[in-house]
């Protein structure tokens, strides 16, 4: 059950990051007509970083699920199947502690609790908390730039259930990417 939510989940993000390159691909060719015709559009470079910040953390979230994150395999490759099996539950402690780490810094930057202790009041939450992250405007877009980081809560909650299912499902990745 776990694993099929982490499953379902990495398709979404999946699917999420294509569109967003998608997304970045036209804003810049966009950006390039724009520019070449003497009209530049002055946020169109704004939204593609944003953009691109959110397919990367998607995609990271994602690969986390499918066991494809940037590694060094130069070891694997030497040792036997049962320390390569210890090697992988090792990686997937480690993704589990970084992941509950972030759970731990998002609470920290967000700070749910206290903004609904304000009752959701903004303005008090900042003079009691000195915590402007839900009223910083982007530079250009004119968004609240709490929109653009709430891909860290993405990211980490989705980080948290795909190394969980793989802790509870070592080696079942393969299993079904074989079966599709």
């Amino acid at each position: 059950m776990l694993y099929r939510a982490s499953h379902l989940w990495a398709r979404i993000e999946v699917f999420l990051a294509a569109t967003f390159a998608a997304l970045i691909t036209g804003l810049i060719l966009l950006n390039v007509v724009t520019r070449s015709t003497g009209n530049a559009i002055y946020w169109v470079d704004e939204a593609a970083i944003y953009a691109m910040v959110w397919m990367c953390f998607l995609a990271a979230s994602a690969a986390i699920h499918y066991r494809s994150t940037i590694a060094v395999t130069v070891v694997n490759e030497f040792v036997p199947a049962p320390v390569r099996y210890w090697m992988e539950r090792g990686v997937d402690v480690v993704i589990f502690m970084f992941a509950c780490l972030m759970v731990w810094i998002c609470l920290r930057w967000f700070m749910p609790l206290q903004l609904m202790e304000a009752g959701w009041d903004i303005k008090a939450f900042q003079g009691n908390t000195f915590n402007f992250i839900y009223a910083e405007p982007t530079n250009t877009l004119g968004i609240k730039k709490v929109w653009v980081w709430l891909v860290m809560p993405v990211f980490t909650l989705g980080a948290l259930l795909h190394t969980t299912a793989n802790l509870f499902h070592p080696g079942h990745a393969a299993q079904v990417e074989a079966a599709e």
